[in-house]
């Protein structure tokens, strides 16, 4: 589970083509000028260190990156940049910082959260579509042009596909989340939303047509089935550690948190988690989902500092809600 030098990932958490989309352009780095740290997502990490009331404690950042492989100074510039993108704040100096959640920041933690609640409860019911499609319409003055980009990541987030311009669908019971965001960005007066069970895009009105049409589903199963295929086998080799009363040290715990984390999201950001009715069968993406759920489980078990930080803890606590 040891994350490799050959591993070359971006260092963002999504391009503007994945659900949640909020970096920069693709391909952007947190990384500093003269660093020699490339390719892991440092984002991601940080992120993934947050506490469940959405602080990051520079006191386990640091040393979790180190032992990642990711340099002090590429953990400031990531924490610089999660400051300057208003998305935290910081407490205090150097190690005894803690960096908290400002309301965007804790919205974007909330939808990773839910969407990782809501992929595994989908996969538990094997269903949850009452056959509406959900719809929102915008029309945002150039003049707000960054909360009108804040607004459609935040509908990508949600799982929505662009119809045409200004014009977004989603079959998620959304409405909640579309007025809660509009109103904290200051744009209801520029936001529509209705919903229909008659829905024809291009003349095309058949649900399965509509969803191919509209989402990259081909591409984010080939995500998922690559992922399965490179750790399909780690829950056996992880057992077959726990029998041998073998503990994974912190040196190759965290780095391979990290590894999964990383090779995991390069599917679940893309992927829409539409309900099972509207996907094709067999779908990898409940697969890849027991298997991360597996590593997680037996890997924490296996750990030899169990009091150590909680790196990615929304994996656990979905993992927690499941049968």
């Amino acid at each position: 589970m040891t994350a490799t030098a050959d591993d070359k990932t971006t260092d963002s958490i999504s391009t503007d083509t994945a659900p949640g989309s909020t970096d920069t352009a693709p391909g952007s780095t947190d990384t500093a000028p003269g660093s020699t740290d490339t390719g892991v997502p440092t984002r991601l990490m940080v992120l993934g260190l947050a506490h469940r009331d959405g602080t990051v404690v520079a006191a386990e950042l640091y040393p979790v990156a180190a032992a990642c492989g990711i340099s002090d100074e590429t953990v400031r510039s990531c924490m610089r940049r999660l400051i300057n993108d208003g998305l935290f704040v910081r407490d205090g100096e150097g190690r005894d910082a803690v960096f908290r959640a400002t309301v965007a920041g804790r919205s974007a933690l909330d939808v990773t959260q839910q969407r990782h609640l809501n992929a595994y409860a989908q996969d538990a019911a094997g269903r949850g579509w009452d056959r509406r499609w959900r719809l929102v319409a915008f029309a945002i003055p150039e003049s707000r042009r960054a909360a009108r980009d804040a607004f459609r990541d935040h509908l990508r987030s949600l799982g929505g596909a662009a119809i045409q311009p200004g014009l977004y669908v989603s079959p998620h019971r959304w409405e909640h989340d579309v007025v809660d965001e509009a109103t904290r960005l200051g744009i209801s007066d520029h936001v529509s939303s209705f919903s229909t069970d008659d829905l024809s895009v291009g003349g095309i009105t058949n649900p399965r047509d509509v969803v191919a049409r509209l989402w990259p589903l081909d591409e984010v199963a080939r995500r998922y089935e690559r992922f399965i295929e490179s750790y399909r086998g780690v829950p056996d080799v992880l057992e077959e550690m726990r029998r041998r009363h073998e503990r994974i040290s912190e040196h190759e715990f965290l780095p391979g948190a990290l590894r999964i984390a990383i090779r995991f999201n390069e599917c679940f950001e893309m992927d829409p988690l539409l309900p099972p009715e509207l996907l094709p069968r067999p779908w990898p993406g409940r697969e890849a989902r027991n298997v991360l759920a597996r590593c997680r489980r037996i890997g924490v078990l296996a750990r030899e500092d169990k009091a150590g930080p909680a790196l990615f803890r929304v994996f656990d606590d979905a993992i927690a809600h499941l049968p």
